[in-house]
This record gives structure tokens, C-alpha cells and sequence, in this order.
């Protein structure tokens, strides 16, 4: 396997007047698509509640998972974010493909707010934002309420940490008054995924589940990944089907992590690869693949089994999100096709 190596995104900037902004979704600003994103106010409505940003923001603050990423595509350094606290190979508080990116623009390191017990909302009002992005979050009602007090916040347009990559562009992009912008990072991001995903047609329809982190010393079940995860979106994305298994099961809850009984293991027999964190050597691996009742999954059996190792950036980087999308998307993609290689 190549060394994973960030990729720049080809981001043209929309400046010139009376180019329409993206059509936006339910949970999006309500300004009328036939005008820029810049025109004020920009009203937001997402689960929360409905946000209210009178003039485009000069200072953007960020919480949670990611959101400092949409800025920081779009050229724009934020005055504060969340420390990255898992995937964090360094211990800098700052992703590999964050650090790229703050390189590419000359950037300082901004302020890191430390989340490890929650959202440090002193920090966050210290650094004065006239913006809080949190599309992509766990926000509790409360939580809200007091980002809100410091400045107009952005949460998650249905569902806490449910938003997926493009909507958490959207959103974020259009609370900066950069709607035009965001859908054309939008575009190039899809592109890229486009041209990658083509060089391997093994994929196309390959049924495709991500599997929870596995206890090697309890298996009498196992954790999955639902539709609500934006995990398992991402395989859409990459041409991959979702199991009807997955589908079923994803049913009637909101909820982006279920587990099942190895007793129950043959409802899994739909799936051509499975997803997982792990190193490749990995003991769990082979406890699996030697259990009585897991060692039945098709997938298993045959070893159509992507391993992510859990708390590095490639693990990490599943989660898709606007610049770890292409810092591991040929990565990635390199090993579901081998995973699909041995479907048969």
C-alpha cells in the first residue's frame, strides 16, 4: 500500500455577481435560490431551532467533529475549532489533512478548543466569533442555547452526528454567506470521487457493511454501523449497494449503531464486504473468522473483510468529511476493491 498523501481540491471560487446559489435543502437558508448567498440576513432552519446571521461573518468559530474543514476548503481559517481527540497520530490536536491545509494557506494554528468533557464554551466565547458552525455534531438543546448567547450557531439539520459531507457543507457554507462556493467544493469533491471510483468497476454494487469496533472477548453479538451513519452513507457514494439486511434493520430507529446476535448471524448473509476497525494482524480478526457462529457470514468465510486500523487517520478518515475525503479516497477505495476482488 502507497503511503496515503493529501490531494489538494481543486476549488473554483465563485466572486462574480449574480451567479445562483445551490439549491438548498429543507433544513438550508431560505433565501431565494435565484440570488448570492451573500445577501442578508441569511436565515437557517435546522433541528434545533431557525439561526439568524444579519452580515456575513469575518470571525468563524467551529465545535464537534470536522466543521472546521468546510472553512478551511473554502479558504477561510477559522479563529477556533475542536482538537481533534481520536485519530490524532501526533498528538497535536490537528489531523494530518487539517495540517496540510493550514500549510497550504500560510495559516497559524488557530485556537484549539479542548472537548474532552464537552464543549469549552468559555474558549469558544474568548475568541469572539460572528459565527458558530456545528453542522455536523452532537449539540444538545442546551448546548445550543449557550453557543447561541455568544453568536448565531448552525446545528445539524435532522439528526445529532447524522448530517452527511455534503449537507454539512451546505449548511456551514451558506451560514459564511459562501453558498456559491460550497456547492462548487461540492462538485469537485464529487468529481474526484467520480474519477477514483471509476478506475475500479469491481465495486459497482457490491453490498457493503461497517461493522463496530469487535470485543475479542465477548462475540456472542455484534455491532454495526445503520443508514443513519454517515459511514455507511459514504459507501453510496463509492458505488457500493447496502445490504437489504442493513436496510431492514435500520427501520423504525434513529439510531447509527445497533447490534446483533451471533445467533442471528445468517441475516447477514447479503453482504459481499465488510468494513472494520483493526490492524490486519490483528488476533480479533482470526478469533472471528474462527468463532462457530461468525466464521458463517459469507464475507467472513471468504475474507472479504476491510480492516481499518481504529485510532489512526485512515480509520478515522471513514467518516467522511470535506478534506479527509481526498487525503484517503484512493486509499480506501484501493482496498474495497480488493476486498471485492474476492467475492467471486
Amino acid at each position: 500500500m502507497k503511503l496515503l498523501k493529501a490531494r489538494a481540491i481543486a476549488l473554483a471560487v465563485v466572486t462574480a455577481a449574480g451567479v445562483a446559489a445551490p439549491a438548498l435543502s429543507s433544513a438550508a437558508a431560505s433565501q431565494s435560490p435565484e440570488t448570492d448567498a451573500a445577501q442578508y440576513p441569511i436565515v437557517i432552519e435546522h433541528a434545533l431551532g431557525t439561526t439568524t446571521i444579519e452580515s456575513k461573518p469575518e470571525r468563524v468559530a467551529t465545535v464537534n467533529w470536522a466543521n472546521h474543514e468546510v472553512p478551511l476548503a473554502l479558504g477561510v481559517v477559522p479563529v477556533g475549532f475542536a482538537a481533534a481527540n481520536f485519530g490524532d497520530d501526533d498528538g497535536d490536536g490537528l489531523l494530518p489533512w487539517v495540517s496540510e491545509r493550514l500549510e497550504e494557506l500560510g495559516a497559524e494554528v488557530p485556537v484549539l478548543f479542548d472537548e474532552t468533557d464537552g464543549i469549552d464554551f468559555e474558549a469558544v466565547a474568548d475568541t469572539e466569533p460572528d459565527v458558530i458552525l456545528a453542522a455536523y455534531s452532537g449539540l444538545t438543546e442546551e448546548d445550543y442555547e449557550t453557543l447561541s448567547e455568544i453568536a448565531p450557531t448552525v446545528a445539524y439539520p435532522e439528526a445529532a452526528w447524522a448530517t452527511g459531507w455534503r449537507d454539512m457543507i451546505e449548511l456551514n457554507s451558506t451560514a459564511m454567506g459562501m453558498a456559491a462556493e460550497g456547492a462548487e467544493l461540492i462538485a469537485s469533491i464529487e468529481d474526484e470521487i467520480a474519477e477514483t471510483v471509476g478506475a475500479y468497476p469491481e465495486l459497482e454494487g457490491r453490498t457493503t457493511m461497517f461493522m463496530t469496533h469487535i470485543d475479542p472477548t465477548d462475540l456472542s453479538e455484534i455491532g454495526f454501523y445503520t443508514t443513519h451513519d454517515t459511514r455507511v452513507q459514504f459507501f453510496t457514494d463509492l458505488g457500493l449497494a447496502m445490504p437489504p439486511s442493513i436496510d431492514e434493520l435500520s427501520a423504525g430507529t434513529d439510531r447509527f449503531a445497533l447490534s446483533q446476535s451471533s445467533e442471528q448471524m445468517d441475516v447477514f448473509d447479503d453482504v459481499d464486504i465488510i468494513v472494520t476497525y483493526g490492524d490486519e494482524n490483528d488476533e480479533t480478526l482470526a478469533e472471528v473468522a474462527h468463532d462457530p457462529l461468525l466464521s458463517q457470514i459469507p464475507a467472513i468465510e471468504r475474507g472479504s473483510v476491510v480492516t481499518l486500523p481504529g485510532s489512526s487517520p485512515l480509520g478515522t478518515a471513514a467518516n467522511p468529511t470535506p478534506l479527509a475525503i481526498s487525503w484517503v479516497l484512493e486509499d480506501y477505495v484501493a482496498l474495497l476493491a480488493e476486498a471485492a476482488a474476492k467475492v467471486g
